[in-house]
C-alpha cells in the first residue's frame, strides 16, 4: 500500500486482534456507494490501495462525473495451468538468460506476487470405462511429461513466490474455489499493520470468472499479461461498463444450473458485452446456490464478458463453511464484509447499472447448446434438428432421416450420422456442482436397476474437477452406478473439454475416417468444431445427467423429452422421465454426502501430489540448463536478439497478406491443443528427432517448444485461407509464398516472406481469437512474422495477447470487412498513424498498393486501453519490456 492511501485507512478488531483496511466510506458518501455495483466497489478499493494516483479519475468515472479512464488493476495473486505456465516458466528462464546477457542480475527476475500453478491440462482420456483408469492415465501422463514436470520442479526450487498443485489433484478453477480463494485477503503494510482487503486475482484461463461465484473479483488474462502481473506490472483495463442481470423467482423443478448458464450465454452473446462486467442482482440471486453461480460465472468468456460477478452474501458464507474454511477466516470475512458495503442483502437498495436485463428464473427450461458454439442453445426437442441443419445441411434445414449407416457386428446394430460417439462428464463447468453430479449419479443408478447400458460405440468418461467430488460420490455409493454405465473415473484434470479426449472407440475411429459425422456430448463449456477431437465435427454442451442420458440413447437424433432412450431387459421403453431423480432426492443425497471434512482432508494434501510426482526430482539454479536435444523445452525464439533499447517507430510499410480468414476463427483454430498427427509438419519434426510415434503427445504439452508450435499453427482442418477459395491443397491453412509462385503450408509460406524481411498482415472477420486464453495463438502469429491483424472484431484476451507480442490489433470501421477489399494476394500495404497512438480510440489509415499501380485508402481503428499497452507495442511485447526494466533496475 502506498503512502497516499493512508488517509483512507480505518480499523477494526477481530478476535481481539487489530486490523486495518482501506475504507470505501472515506471515498464516497453512503448514497453514492449504494448506487455502485459491488464489482466496481472492489475495483475502487484495489485502485485506492495499490494505485492511489489513479484514484481521482477512477472515482470521477465511477460516480458519473468524469470521462472513461484507465484502471490499473493490481491483483494480489495469480494462477496458471500447465499449458500456460510451462511456456511462462520457459519465458522466465529465457528472460533470466537475456537479463544476464545484457548485464543485469538474472536473480531479480522473480515473481513479486504469489503465483500458483495447477497442473491439470496434460492428462488424456486414454483409459476409460475401467476401474483403474485414473492410475493408468496418470502413468502415461508422467511417462510422456516427466521432462516438463522436472522443469516445473526446477522452477519451484529456483523461483520465489511460486507454488505448484501437482497432477492428479484437480483443475485450476475448482482448486481456486475449494482451496486457494480467501474472499478476504490479509497483507502487511510497510509500517507493520495487518491490512485486510478483498481477495482479487487473475489467472491465465479464460474461465477464471468462475471464482466470481463466491464474491472474488477475478478474470482471465493471457499468459503474457499473467507474466507481467507476476513481476508487479498492473493489469490495465478500461473502466468497465456493468451490465446488471436482475433475477426473480427460482428455477423450476428439474431445471439445472447448466440450463441457466446456457440461457445466459445465449442472451448475452446477442448483446455487446465484450470487455464489460456482468453482475447479478435482484431477489432471485438468493435462490441460486453457490454451485449454480459457479456454473453460470464459468461461462463468461462464451459471450465475452470480463467477469460475471455474484456479490458476497449469506450463500457465499455457507460455502466457506461447507468447504472447510477455518472459523477464524469466516469471522474475518464476516467482519470485513460488514465493515465495507460489500455484503449483499436482499433488503438493501439495489445498485444502478449501465444496462439492466430482467431474467425470470422460472422461464428457464432444460437445454443443450450446439452443434458448434456455446451460445447455440437448443431446446431438447430441437437438438436433432440443429444437427441436421448445421452439420448435415450446411445451414439448410434437413428433416429427413440420415440414411448412410456404418455397421460393426460387436455393436449389434448400425450407427448413422449423429451418433453420440463420446459422452464426457468433464471437469470445468459443472463438476464443482454437487447437485448436478449427484443428479447424474442417481440417474445412472436408476438406469442400472433397469439393466440399461450405454451404447457400445460411446466413449464415456468421468473426470471431476477435484478429488472432493470423488469423495462425496463415493460416500453416496454413486461411483458404482456411474461405473455400471461406463462413466468410471478417468482422471482429475481438464481432459475432454480441452481436447485431451484421446482416441475414439476403435471401430468408430475407422468409421470417422470413412465419413461418419459423430457427436460429442460433454458437460463442459466449449464445443467448437474439432476442439474435443479432430474427428468429431459436432459437439453439444449438456448437464452431467444429460451426458449420461445421451450415452444411453447413443444418438443426438432424439427428443429426450418425448422419445424413449432405449429399452429395458424386457423390451419396455425407457424414457428420460423414468430415470431423472427429483430435486428432493438430489437435495437429500447432497445433504448426507457433501461434508466439510472432505474439503479439509484434501486441502491438507493439495501440495503433495501422487507417488508419480513425489518420485521426480530436479536441482535449482539461477539459469536453466537448456538441452539442445530436448523436444519439449527450447529457449524461446521470441527472446532472441533483444537489444537494450526499444525501437523508435511502429510504422509498417511494404507489408503483404499472409492469409485471409473468415468469422469466428478461435484460438483453437490458430493454435490447436489436440494430439499431434504423425503426418503433420510438427509430427514429422518430432519423428526426425527420435520420438516414438505413440508419444507425440498433444500440442498443449509442447508449448515450450516453438519449433513444434509454429509448425502446428493454423492446422485445424476447419480453418481455411479464403484467398485460395475452394482449392485448398491440404488440411489447415495454406498460403502463397512471397513471389506468388507456389502455394505452401502456412509455416513454409511464411518463411519465404521472413527471408525477405517482409512484414505480414492477417485479415479476419468477426470474433477473431474467441475461445481459450491461449498466448500461443498470438506468439505463433508474431513468430511467423505477422506485424498486424486487421479484423472486424477481436476477442478481449486475444487482443491483449497480440499486443503482448507486439502485434497491432486493428479493426475495420464503418461496417467494412475484408471482402470489400477484393484482395488478390499481390498487394502491398502501408499503415499510417501508428507512431501517434494514444490511450483510447485511434485512427489508422491503410494504404493498399495494388499490382496495377492503383491505390486505395481504408480507415481502420485501434483501441488501446492504457499507456502500458502502448509501451508493450513500442518494446515489441511484454517480455522485452520486462527484460529492459529489470536490466535498468539491476545494472549500475
Amino acid at each position: 500500500m502506498t503512502e497516499t492511501a493512508y488517509d483512507l485507512i480505518n480499523h477494526l478488531v477481530i478476535d481481539d486482534e487489530p486490523f486495518a483496511y482501506v475504507d470505501l466510506a472515506r471515498m464516497l458518501s453512503s448514497a453514492q456507494l449504494s448506487k455502485l455495483p459491488y464489482s466496481i466497489r472492489i475495483l475502487l478499493e484495489n485502485v485506492a490501495r495499490c494505485s492511489p494516483q489513479a484514484l481521482p479519475s477512477v472515482l470521477a468515472r465511477a460516480t458519473g462525473q468524469g470521462p472513461d479512464c484507465e484502471v490499473p488493476f493490481q491483483p494480489n495473486r495469480l494462477m496458471f495451468h500447465d499449458t500456460t505456465c510451462l511456456p511462462a516458466l520457459a519465458d522466465f528462464a529465457g528472460m533470466r538468460d537475456v537479463v544476464a546477457e545484457l548485464g543485469g542480475d538474472p536473480e531479480a527476475m522473480n515473481p513479486l506476487i504469489p503465483a500458483v500453478l495447477t497442473i491439470d491440462h496434460s492428462v488424456i482420456v486414454e483409459h476409460y470405462a475401467e476401474e483403474d483408469a485414473v492410475e493408468r492415465n496418470l502413468d502415461i501422463d508422467f511417462r510422456r511429461n516427466s521432462e516438463r514436470y522436472r522443469f516445473i520442479k526446477w522452477a519451484q526450487k529456483s523461483l520465489t513466490n511460486f507454488g505448484v498443485i501437482p497432477p492428479g489433484t484437480g483443475i485450476i478453477h475448482q482448486m481456486n474455489m475449494e482451496a486457494l480463494a480467501q474472499v478476504v485477503w490479509e497483507s502487511t503494510t510497510e509500517d507493520g499493520q495487518r491490512l485486510l482487503h478483498p481477495d482479487d486475482m487473475v489467472a491465465t484461463d479464460s474461465h477464471t470468472p468462475m471464482i466470481n461465484a463466491i464474491g472474488v473479483l477475478g478474470w482471465g488474462v493471457g499468459g503474457l499479461e499473467g507474466q507481467a502481473a507476476m513481476v508487479g506490472e498492473p493489469v490495465p483495463i478500461s473502466f468497465p461498463k456493468v451490465v446488471g442481470i436482475r433475477v426473480t423467482n427460482a428455477l423450476r423443478p428439474g431445471v439445472t444450473a447448466t440450463d441457466l448458464s446456457l440461457h445466459v450465454a445465449e442472451i448475452l452473446r446477442k448483446r455487446s458485452v465484450v470487455g464489460k462486467f456482468v453482475e447479478f442482482t435482484g431477489p432471485g440471486v438468493s435462490a441460486l446456490s453457490w454451485a449454480a453461480r459457479g456454473t453460470v460465472a464459468n461461462m463468461a468468456p462464451e459471450y465475452g464478458a470480463t467477469v460475471v460477478f455474484f456479490p458476497f452474501d449469506n450463500e457465499t458464507l455457507s460455502y466457506l463453511k461447507l468447504s472447510g474454511r477455518s472459523p477464524q477466516l469466516c469471522r474475518k470475512v464476516m467482519s470485513y464484509m460488514s465493515a465495507q458495503p460489500l455484503w449483499r442483502r436482499d433488503e438493501l437498495v439495489e445498485p444502478e447499472f449501465d444496462e439492466l436485463i430482467n431474467l425470470d428464473l422460472a422461464d428457464i427450461e432444460p437445454s443443450v447448446a450446439g452443434p458448434h458454439q456455446p451460445h447455440q442453445r437448443q431446446k431438447l426437442s430441437n437438438a436433432a434438428a440443429s444437427f441436421h441443419q448445421e452439420v448435415m445441411g450446411g445451414g439448410k434445414l434437413i428433416t429427413a432421416p440420415v440414411q448412410q449407416s456404418f455397421f460393426e457386428p460387436s455393436f449389434g446394430q448400425s450407427i448413422t450420422h449423429g451418433a453420440v460417439v463420446m459422452s464426457a462428464i468433464t471437469s470445468c463447468t459443472n463438476t464443482a456442482n454437487p447437485a448436478q453430479m449427484i443428479q447424474a449419479g442417481l440417474l445412472a443408478r436408476k438406469a442400472r436397476k433397469l439393466g440399461v447400458q450405454r451404447k457400445p460405440w460411446v466413449k464415456t468418461s468421468l473426470s471431476p474437477g477435484s478429488r472432493v467430488v470423488a469423495d462425496y460420490l463415493k460416500e453416496a455409493n454413486l461411483l458404482e452406478d456411474f461405473s455400471a454405465l461406463g462413466f468410471d473415473l478417468a482422471g482429475f484434470g481438464c481432459m475432454t473439454c480441452i481436447g485431451n479426449s484421446g482416441s475414439l472407440e476403435e471401430h468408430v475411429d475407422t468409421f470417422a475416417d470413412q465419413g461418419l459425422k459423430g457427436v460429442v456430448v460433454l458437460s463442459g463449456n466449449r464445443n467448437f468444431e474439432g476442439r474435443v477431437n479432430p474427428k468429431i465435427p459436432a459437439g453439444y454442451l449438456a448437464s452431467p445427467a444429460l451426458c449420461v442420458a445421451y450415452a444411453i440413447a447413443g444418438t443426438i437424433d432424439i427428443d429426450l423429452q418425448s422419445d424413449a432412450l432405449t429399452t429395458d431387459g424386457d423390451g419396455n421403453p425407457v424414457f428420460l422421465r423414468d430415470l431423472m431423480p427429483s430435486d428432493t432426492e438430489i437435495a437429500e443425497q447432497a445433504a448426507k454426502a457433501v461434508k466439510p471434512e472432505f474439503f479439509q482432508q484434501r486441502l491438507a494434501k493439495v501440495w503433495e501430489g501422487t507417488h508419480h510426482w513425489q518420485a521426480l526430482s530436479a536441482e535449482g539454479s539461477v539459469q536453466f540448463p537448456w538441452s539442445p536435444d530436448s523436444t519439449y523445452l527450447r529457449r524461446p525464439q521470441y527472446l532472441a536478439d533483444i537489444a537494450r533499447e526499444p525501437k523508435t517507430s511502429l510504422a509498417i510499410s511494404g507489408a503483404r497478406t499472409l492469409m485471409v480468414l473468415g468469422d469466428n476463427v478461435t484460438t483453437d483454430h490458430i493454435s490447436p491443443a489436440y494430439s499431434i498427427p504423425a503426418d503433420s509438419l510438427a509430427g514429422q519434426w518430432l519423428l526426425e528427432r527420435g520420438e516414438d510415434p505413440a508419444d507425440l503427445n498433444q500440442y498443449s504439452t509442447r508449448r515450450s517448444n516453438h519449433e513444434v508450435m509454429l509448425r502446428g499453427a493454423f492446422t485445424n482442418k476447419s480453418v481455411k485461407n479464403l484467398q485460395l477459395g475452394d482449392n485448398q491443397p491440404g488440411l489447415g491453412v495454406w498460403a502463397w509464398n512471397a513471389d506468388h509462385s507456389a502455394c505452401l503450408p502456412l509455416y513454409e509460406a511464411a518463411k519465404s516472406y521472413a527471408a525477405l524481411q517482409t512484414p505480414m498482415v492477417v485479415f479476419a472477420g468477426i470474433n477473431y481469437g474467441a475461445g481459450s486464453s491461449r498466448d500461443w495463438a498470438a506468439k505463433a502469429q508474431a513468430l511467423l512474422g505477422v506485424k498486424a491483424v486487421v479484423a472486424q472484431s477481436i476477442e478481449r484476451i486475444h487482443r491483449s495477447n497480440l499486443i503482448g507480442m507486439g502485434v497491432i490489433p486493428l479493426q475495420f470501421k464503418n461496417g467494412q470487412s475484408v471482402t470489400d477489399l477484393d484482395l488478390q494476394g499481390e498487394e502491398r500495404f502501408d499503415f499510417l498513424g501508428l507512431d501517434a497512438l494514444v490511450v483510447g480510440d485511434n485512427r489508422v489509415t491503410l494504404i493498399i498498393h495494388r499490382g496495377n499501380g492503383d491505390q486505395q485508402q481504408v480507415d481502420l481503428g485501434v483501441r488501446l486501453d492504457s499507456l502500458q499497452e502502448i509501451l508493450y507495442l513500442m518494446h515489441g511485447g511484454v517480455l522485452p519490456f520486462v527484460i529492459r526494466k529489470v536490466v535498468a533496475r539491476t545494472t549500475h
